[in-house]
């Protein structure tokens, strides 16, 4: 595997990521939408065969290719798992030009200063090991900002750096994901604060040190230019958060560098139901409307 040509993808390929890494918590949402109601499944066990399911379906979709998806997020035990007989992360690149990324956080916090910050992760050295050895190119983590609350912000992107910098020395990208609640009536202050301390621990980074950003679509077009413009900063990919896709999409387009990571706004619209061809052509259209948006700026 490559690791060269996987860091040109990400740094300058035309296309998205696809975050296909719902945990625990976000999976019986996941799953509802996708039309499999909690009946179905007894246990996590089968509820996480069914998500491996609908991933895996995705993941071989005549559209899904490094054509227009560059990377993909991927939960731990998506990692542990086959996609049509191969290892996940090593199907991805190898059949399907997509570069693998891994989500390592464990939930968060309780809030404190506007903010949530993340769980201690005790065992990331290990899991970051892990993902070395099964092709991994990156990981992604996610804190919350729920207020334009300066100290609260600065802790925050202060946790994301410090820990990115742990993944940085096992010889993976790190996406930072300090993602600002897109419902908070204070959510342009917040993005101002949010913008100063990413530049401010960019800029303390040393030139070895190269990192990703995943940030919630700003209230201003362009907010963000500066950190996609920053030399320590490999790409910056936006979260859906909530939006539908079409609002994503229109906000997204408005955004010159910034292209998508999307989650649920990719799924919309599939379900179990389908047969293979109209699932097909259901996220064909879906991959196809967030790439136009991911490289219209």
């Amino acid at each position: 595997m490559s690791n060269a040509q996987q860091l040109e993808q990400m740094t300058s390929g035309n296309g998205f990521i696809a975050a296909l890494d719902q945990s625990g918590g976000s999976t019986p949402k996941a799953l509802g939408l996708y039309g499999i109601d909690a009946g179905q499944y007894s246990n996590d066990a089968e509820m996480f065969d069914l998500i491996h399911e609908m991933r895996s379906r995705i993941a071989q979709a005549p559209d899904f290719t490094g054509e227009k998806v560059v990377g993909a997020i991927l939960f731990e035990m998506t990692m542990d798992r086959d996609i049509a007989g191969k290892p996940a992360a090593q199907f991805l690149w190898e059949e399907r030009g997509v570069v693998p990324f891994l989500k390592v956080d464990k939930g968060l916090e309780e809030a404190e200063n506007g903010v949530k910050l993340m769980k201690p992760m005790p065992d990331l050295d290990a899991t970051l090991e892990k993902a070395v050895s099964k092709g991994i190119f990156g990981t992604k983590m996610r804190s919350v900002i729920d207020a334009a609350d300066a100290t609260g912000i600065a802790a925050n992107v202060a946790q994301q750096f410090e820990i990115g910098k742990q993944i940085l020395s096992h010889g993976l990208v790190p996406i930072l994901e300090p993602e600002v609640t897109i419902s908070i009536a204070d959510k342009a202050a917040a993005e101002d604060i949010l913008l100063a301390e990413i530049l401010k621990q960019l800029d303390a980074l040393s030139d070895d040190q190269n990192i990703m950003l995943k940030l919630t679509l700003p209230e201003t077009d362009n907010h963000y230019k500066p950190a996609i413009d920053h030399p320590r900063c490999i790409r910056v990919v936006a979260l859906s958060g909530g939006y539908t896709r079409d609002e994503a999409n229109a906000r997204l387009s408005k955004n010159a560098g910034m292209i998508a990571s999307f989650s649920r706004a990719l799924t919309e619209g599939l379900s179990a139901q389908q047969s293979d061809e109209a699932f097909n052509a259901s996220i064909g259209a879906s991959i196809d409307s967030i790439f136009k948006a991911s490289v219209a700026g």
